[in-house]
């Protein structure tokens, strides 16, 4: 199988990437630093995200496209930020859905990113994607954390509006994807749990989304197999946690009794300091991978408990992902 992965020099696009590899895929990587990606075992060539050009070679013969380019939202949300952060999801997906719709042979699967920020904050009860509230008019929380939720839809209003009838299409919903790779966001958690900054955050009652990298990449292997799913599917383990137990359970697994908390105040200041915002930690995202389950989808890591502990013991040992 061949499989291109735009904007895929993240630490999720070499999670994708390591994985097809060792299936012995044909990996194709469209990164806009792809000089700073030398030396990797798949190929890495040149794209700018947003115009037809001869990266569009790289897609003959693909079976499959992984796009997943998009600019950080780990920064202040300045006006700038703001329009690279909406402008690298939409024009990429524009021209991804330019690229499949004039490929020869049919590309037959188009895995497009999405986010389960899409959702509103909420506590009381999960969302899937039957019956989960999309986001952006939530009462009781800052107005601008409705801008994540106007990217994420725009993202995915963009995708549906792409013309490939040749292609099936399919919107990743995923939740945090944690691996043991250095840079990822278990990395980040675990060295906050590692000096003792690895308490509650805020109130502790927002609820934390993730999913075990390797039910992540079965998931993803899943659906490649699973032809008749098309639309939204959301990548998330089916137990998602307040934040406070959460970071509780990181601490066991690590062996640390102590976690200072820090109140939402202290959040902002360190935010503003990091050049980042409170929404990534204060965000309640509680998705449910419904339509996975009810499909008959088997998380080998439901429960962030064990998932810690493996993840835990690989960082000790720093094993990378096995295929």
């Amino acid at each position: 199988m061949k499989v291109v992965i735009p904007g895929g020099s993240g630490q999720v696009g070499t999670i994708l990437a390591r994985h097809f590899d060792a299936k012995r895929d044909e990996v194709v990587v469209l990164s806009r630093n792809f000089r700073a990606y030398t030396g990797m075992p798949w190929r890495v060539a040149p794209w700018d995200g947003r115009t037809l050009d001869t990266w569009v070679r790289e897609l003959d013969d693909a079976d499959v496209v992984i796009n997943l380019a998009g600019r950080s939202v780990n920064c202040r949300y300045t006006p700038a930020n703001r329009g690279a952060i909406l402008d690298s999801r939409v024009d990429s997906v524009r021209v991804v859905g330019q690229a499949i719709a004039k490929a020869e042979p049919r590309i037959r699967t188009w895995l497009q990113a999405s986010t389960a920020t899409i959702y509103a904050h909420r506590t009381d009860a999960p969302n899937d994607e039957a019956t989960g509230i999309i986001g952006g008019k939530e009462s009781g929380v800052p107005a601008d954390w409705a801008f994540s939720v106007d990217v994420a839809k725009a993202w995915e209003s963009a995708f549906n509006a792409a013309v490939a009838p040749k292609t099936r299409k399919v919107a990743l919903r995923s939740a945090m994807v944690m691996s043991p790779d250095r840079g990822g966001i278990f990395d980040t958690l675990l060295d906050l749990v590692r000096v003792g900054l690895g308490g509650t955050a805020g109130e502790g009652t927002q609820y934390i989304s993730w999913i075990h990298e390797r039910d992540f990449l079965s998931a993803i292997d899943w659906l490649l197999a699973h032809t008749a799913v098309t639309g939204a599917v959301n990548l998330a383990s089916p137990e998602p946690l307040p934040n406070a137990e959460f970071m509780r359970t990181l601490r066991q697994a690590w062996g640390m009794p102590l976690g200072l908390p820090a109140k939402a105040w202290m959040l902002e200041f360190g935010a503003i300091l990091l050049r980042t915002e409170t929404e990534l930690i204060l965000k309640s995202r509680r998705v449910v991978p419904t339509r996975l389950l009810k499909a008959g989808f088997t998380f080998q890591y439901p429960t962030w408990r064990e998932a810690a502990i493996l993840l835990c013991d690989r960082v000790r040992g720093r094993t990378m992902s096995p295929p």
